[in-house]
């Protein structure tokens, strides 16, 4: 665990800064590109008005300045890791969509952020021509993230969940990275409270029989993630 605590410790004096330069690294362009394959990919063709506005509607919100962790970085690593796990979704263009939208509403202290934003989707989508059925399996899978417990048979939310979940099997120095962002996302939190909560849902996770739903990310991720996790409350509770 040393090179864990080691990685954590200088991420804490670097997070102000690396965390205000992570809007500058993502490629925009890229990104916008990115929303359109995937709304055009998910509605009928030729449907439907042009899919810039909306996509520049959400890079803005998730460039807003109470973010540390959930930032443009994020949502570049979910849309990427949804591109390694694509053969086991139904429809992996829904699945992009459900992950641009799974925290475009993000306030670190309120409780209400999964729903809001799920109801963003559903305004949003049916406005751009998205099908209401697949409106509603986006609202679907962005409302999942508020337990990350897909069922056996629900192989879109297996990959939207681990696609999210899979910086917790990210090396030493990103995790350490994290670990600090969520920190600062929440410093508005006492340190006793914030290691009493963080504490809690470390156990939660650790406790599960498994971290990841699909044969890739419990054959690549798994390990590394219970590894790092119990790297965390370990130094929590010290």
């Amino acid at each position: 665990m040393l090179a864990l605590c080691e990685s954590w410790a200088h991420a804490r004096g670097a997070v102000r800064r690396a965390s205000r330069k992570n809007e500058y690294m993502a490629d925009l362009d890229a990104l916008r590109l990115r929303f359109a394959h995937a709304l055009e990919g998910a509605r009928t063709p030729g449907d439907g008005p042009d899919p810039t506005p909306y996509a520049d509607n959400l890079l803005t919100r998730w460039q807003e300045p109470q973010r540390r962790y959930h930032t443009l970085d994020h949502l570049t690593a979910v849309l990427d890791h949804i591109d390694v796990l694509e053969k086991y979704a139904d429809d992996p263009d829904v699945v992009r969509l459900a992950a641009w939208f799974h925290d475009a509403v993000y306030l670190p202290d309120r409780s209400e952020n999964e729903e809001r934003s799920a109801h963003l989707a559903e305004l949003a989508l049916r406005e751009a021509g998205l099908p209401e059925a697949k409106t509603a399996e986006t609202a679907r899978l962005v409302r999942l993230t508020v337990t990350h417990d897909p069922t056996d048979d629900d192989r879109n939310g297996q990959v939207l969940c681990d696609a999210d979940l899979a910086v917790l099997a990210a090396p030493p120095t990103r995790y350490a990275a994290y670990t600090a962002e969520v920190r600062e996302e929440y410093h508005f939190v006492p340190n006793d409270a914030f290691r009493e909560g963080r504490s809690g849902i470390l156990r939660q996770l650790l406790d599960l029989p498994g971290l990841f739903r699909t044969p890739y990310g419990r054959e690549h991720w798994e390990a590394t993630a219970r590894y790092n996790l119990a790297g965390e409350l370990e130094m929590l509770s010290t």
